[in-house]
């Protein structure tokens, strides 16, 4: 049931949540028994629950795409940046949100010792890391 809750859909579709959707996620977390008052203030305090949520659910892997899908021609990405990219959406799909700075360590740096800017320029470095900042600020309201 709660899978179906509109809140809930954004969070794994990485829509904008509003200030309605952040009190409905509230109002689930405690009537769930997922938490206390304590919990959630703790949760707020560290990047709020749109951010807890989804890193419970996961992003939807089709959002998690379609994120990507602007970044550059597709036709004109390298077999190591199209890996790069895919890894990314794997870490979203099943994590729901992604450190920047993940992206200069294992795995990543598997496909380049550098990371990300060892496999893209850094025009395209900078798009990746603002998809991947974008993606975190809409579990926010």
């Amino acid at each position: 049931a709660h899978a179906d809750h509109l809140a809930l859909r954004k969070v794994r579709r990485a829509e904008q949540l509003t200030a309605t959707d952040v009190a409905e996620l509230e109002r689930m977390f405690l009537a769930e028994g997922v938490g206390d008052e304590a919990r959630l203030d703790a949760i707020r305090r560290d990047g709020g629950l749109g951010l807890f949520f989804r890193s419970l659910l996961g992003l939807d892997r089709q959002a998690a795409k379609a994120a990507f899908s602007g970044l550059v021609d597709l036709g004109s990405l390298s077999a190591s940046q199209i890996q790069f990219i895919d890894m990314i959406v794997n870490h979203l799909t099943e994590r729901g949100v992604i450190d920047p700075a993940l992206l200069y360590e294992s795995p990543f740096t598997d496909v380049s010792d550098q990371g990300l800017n060892g496999v893209f320029p850094p025009k395209e470095s900078a798009d990746v890391l603002a998809i991947v900042r974008r993606i975190a600020q809409t579990a926010a309201a």
